[in-house]
């Protein structure tokens, strides 16, 4: 179900930047992107052997989306 998720937000992140072309859903989707990997390589079996690499993904995932949010909280606009 959370590969499925990502894979959901992943895409309908692409449809709101194709759209709007701000770069927040861009950024926030790359994110979901990553942990789409993520889960798929756990739903493959690969998750010991690639445990390393796992782990760096996520967190440029997570990174990524701890960068999104700082940039809306410093952003000057009033609304979303």
């Amino acid at each position: 179900m959370n590969f499925i998720l990502c894979v959901a937000i992943f895409l309908l992140a692409l449809y709101v930047y194709s759209k709007k072309k701000l770069a927040m859903p861009l950024i926030v989707g790359i994110a979901f992107g990553l942990f789409a990997i993520s889960h798929l390589a756990v739903l493959l079996g690969l998750e010991v052997a690639w445990e390393t690499f796992l782990i760096a993904l996520r967190t440029v995932a997570y990174l990524l989306v701890i960068y999104a949010l700082l940039r809306l909280a410093l952003s000057p606009y009033s609304k979303i």
